[in-house]
């Protein structure tokens, strides 16, 4: 291992002392630190630290909540290595270590004692007139969403070219199984574990009979367009990083995205484990499998 970026949350200064000890701890390994450009000036200048420049990169260690993992992920796009996070946030589902872990996590990963596992992304283009204005990617969602408060929007939803329905809405989101934990489980859609290769639909306070949240296939593709009855505009948000303005009369094109994203795995324990944890839920009186004879 030679090159790890740190990445860290702009607003904790934990995460920036947290990073300062790994960044030690990773010199006296021989290994070369790094941080992105914009980040440098946090740092005080005697920290052996070097500017990200889209230089080979054998990890990422990220210091942070999921929001910190995302913007990772999109540092590193072009240039993909695995990542770490350790959570400095409040769940941090995506995280797979805590702060009391940090230097166990980098001795493990200094020594190879890890895995890696390919997260599915999203493709997602915009078009107006049958002409593609926008293009971008998501790890965790893509939400199409009313840009201003007292205006609904009208969508159509279709899957594999055919129309499933049509509604007034604050807005529609597909979600990956990774970012299923995230807005999408706050607006009411299903838990999907990490393995299982499945997008998520999920409208957002639809004015419809039906409008609940479905599970399709990752070779489906999705599209909401926004109708031209639409009194409202609407804006285009992949992992509320990037954006787009939307005029009626736009589609919206999802689809699975063909580069995925590495993330470190340290553990192999159950993932009903992490959602137990993570979300404190109450499993007092649980008593295990039934012992056989």
């Amino acid at each position: 291992m030679k090159n790890v970026l740190l990445v860290t949350s702009g607003t904790e200064n934990m995460a920036r002392s947290e990073a300062l000890v790994i960044c030690q701890q990773l010199t006296e390994a021989g290994v070369q630190c790094m941080v992105p450009g914009e980040d440098v000036s946090r740092f005080d200048s005697g920290a052996n630290l070097q500017a990200y420049a889209q230089q080979d990169l054998d990890a990422v260690i990220v210091l942070g909540g999921d929001g910190t993992i995302l913007r990772a992920a999109e540092l590193v796009r072009d240039n993909p290595a695995p990542i770490l996070g350790i959570n400095l946030g409040h769940v941090g589902f995506m995280a797979e270590a805590e702060r009391s872990e940090v230097s166990e996590v980098v001795a493990r990963l200094l020594s190879g004692d890890f895995e890696i596992t390919e997260r599915t992304t999203l493709e997602v283009a915009v078009y107006q007139d049958e002409k593609e204005i926008f293009r971008s990617w998501a790890l965790n969602e893509v939400a199409v969403e009313k840009s201003s408060r007292e205006r609904m929007l009208e969508v159509a939803v279709e899957v594999d070219a055919r129309p499933v329905s049509s509604f007034g809405c604050d807005g529609v989101l597909i979600s990956t199984a990774t970012g299923s934990t995230a807005y999408a489980f706050s607006a009411g859609g299903p838990v999907v574990w990490p393995n299982v290769e499945a997008f998520v639909v999920v409208p957002l306070s639809a004015h419809a009979l039906f409008a609940r949240p479905f599970v399709i296939d990752p070779a489906s593709q999705v599209a909401i367009e926004l109708l031209q009855r639409s009194v409202g505009r609407g804006v285009l948000w992949c992992d509320a990083r990037r954006n787009f303005d939307l005029e009626p009369g736009t589609r919206v094109v999802v689809e699975k995205g063909n580069q995925s994203v590495q993330m470190v795995t340290l553990s192999r324990a159950p993932f009903a484990d992490r959602l137990v944890r993570k979300f404190n839920l109450p499993v007092t009186g649980w008593r295990g499998p039934e012992a056989k004879d």
